[in-house]
């Protein structure tokens, strides 16, 4: 149990219990979770460190550090993940927005001119990241994004209304059926499952709390990638792009598939760490 008086003891405590080898930043860990529980930003424990924990906080906030080291991510713990430097809910229903996925949101600004009026689709948008992302950098453009799972779009729906972005609608269906019959549009982006069944990652720090069917898409992982690159040249105009965030070892075989489907312009990005993270290509002409 955490025995403190104050914040600074009751951060210190808490990233010394959180130490270990799934969790690579134990003092932010700690920051996150009491800054929720006070409901303070995190620059408030940094400006009052000494002041005291009345007892109901520092029992929330044991239960959370508990919680926390049983595996459960902290964006369930508090309901809220940073994304694009844009807050968003997240739940159960959504998987946690990460970091590597920024780069399918860079790639897709890349090709979108700034004062464009471009029909963009979003598939698979959990609680809305890269849609909530793509609308804000380039308001002039609509943005439809679709979930099948209709818990999952409800949480995208209320960020896109807590921030203010009007330029999303939403619609609830599987992947390219959720899209209206005969629509076409410049780009459709999509982070969809793509780990394999019996991948061991699947057991690591978080992923047993996330919804299995956002992250599981077959023995290899590919087949919700296979059906959208299969379904989405009905749904783009000519010369309209599709990209794929996937997994760091599927880039060739990806490649692959949007070659033999007709896709030119075909390339992989790496991330940041050199990993293959997103696959683009473009309709002909």
């Amino acid at each position: 149990m955490i025995m403190v008086e104050t914040i600074s003891q009751a951060l210190r405590q808490a990233a010394s219990r959180l130490s270990g080898p799934s969790l690579a930043d134990t003092r932010l860990e700690a920051e996150i979770l009491l800054a929720h529980v006070l409901d303070k930003p995190r620059t408030h424990l940094f400006a009052w460190p000494d002041a005291r924990l009345d007892e109901d906080s520092r029992m929330r906030f044991e239960r959370l550090v508990e919680r926390r080291l049983r595996g459960e991510p902290s964006a369930y713990l508090t309901g809220r993940r940073e994304f694009w430097s844009l807050e968003l809910k997240v739940t159960a229903d959504t998987l946690v927005p990460r970091p590597e996925t920024e780069l399918l949101v860079e790639q897709a600004l890349d090709l979108i001119p700034v004062e464009s009026t471009l029909q963009i689709v979003d598939l698979g948008t959990g609680c809305g990241a890269i849609s909530a992302a793509i609308a804000s950098e380039r308001p002039a453009c609509r943005v439809l994004a679709t979930d099948s799972s209709a818990a999952a779009l409800a949480v995208a729906v209320e960020n896109f209304r807590r921030l203010g972005l009007d330029n999303i609608s939403c619609r609830n269906g599987y992947w390219c059926n959720a899209l209206p019959a005969g629509a076409r549009f410049d780009m459709i982006v999509s982070n969809p499952p793509y780990v394999a069944s019996d991948d061991p990652h699947l057991s690591a720090d978080g992923l047993p709390w996330e919804p299995a069917n956002a992250l599981i898409s077959g023995s290899d992982g590919l087949n919700d990638i296979r059906e959208i690159v299969r379904t989405a040249r009905e749904h783009l105009v000519p010369g309209g792009w599709l990209l794929l965030e996937h997994g760091y070892d599927q880039g060739k075989r990806i490649l692959h598939m949007l070659r033999a489907a007709g896709y030119r312009d075909c390339s992989t990005v790496h991330d940041l760490g050199g990993m293959e993270r997103v696959s683009r290509a473009q309709l002909p002409l």
